[in-house]
């Protein structure tokens, strides 16, 4: 793999998350074809996309609330935003399950054959997010976990796999059950 994140840790961003960045994009790219259609769910600065696509993953479509992303709106009115059913072959949802209720939109969009790739705090191990946060290491939370879920038990969605890191956030790769129940 080539060089990635050349830019320094934004002071508000935090070094540790900077280094996640960095470890997302190793760890989940290489798990899909360059040419999928990737949904960046949640995309915030869109840094995801750019490293992507010096990368050569160049179909990525970011959405957020608000700009830079691609498509700017509420991912729950995804066909008002301008978003096909099912057309998307993988969904990146960094540190967003956490912030609602995301698993019947995600799988919405994701083909039935898609992946999720998905980061988030053990739910049990989110007060140890908080301290990193208020030392300045970890980006700071842009709305609250109101919504902390053991990847293994999201909705709608079978793990392929799954990591911990740190002892505190989960890594997963998860693939769409064949119909929502």
């Amino acid at each position: 793999m080539t060089t990635v994140m050349k830019r320094r840790s934004s002071p508000s961003r935090g070094p540790l998350s900077g280094l996640a960045r960095r470890g997302k994009l190793k760890y989940f790219l290489p798990r899909i074809g360059q040419q999928a259609m990737i949904l960046d769910l949640g995309c915030s600065d869109n840094w995801f996309k750019e490293e992507a696509a010096s990368l050569g993953w160049t179909r990525t479509v970011g959405v957020d609330l608000r700009p830079p992303a691609d498509v700017v709106g509420d991912v729950f009115e995804w066909r008002a935003i301008g978003l096909e059913a099912h057309s998307f072959d993988a969904v990146v949802a960094f540190e967003v399950i956490e912030h609602g209720d995301f698993a019947g939109v995600i799988w919405d969009l994701l083909k039935p054959d898609g992946l999720l790739f998905a980061t988030t705090p053990i739910p049990r191990m989110d007060r140890v997010c908080r301290a990193l946060e208020a030392m300045r290491l970890l980006q700071h939370r842009s709305s609250p976990h109101s919504h902390l879920t053991d990847l293994r038990q999201l909705a709608y969605f079978d793990v392929v796999e799954r990591r911990i890191l740190w002892g505190v956030s989960q890594w997963a790769v998860l693939r769409p059950h064949v119909t929502r129940t």
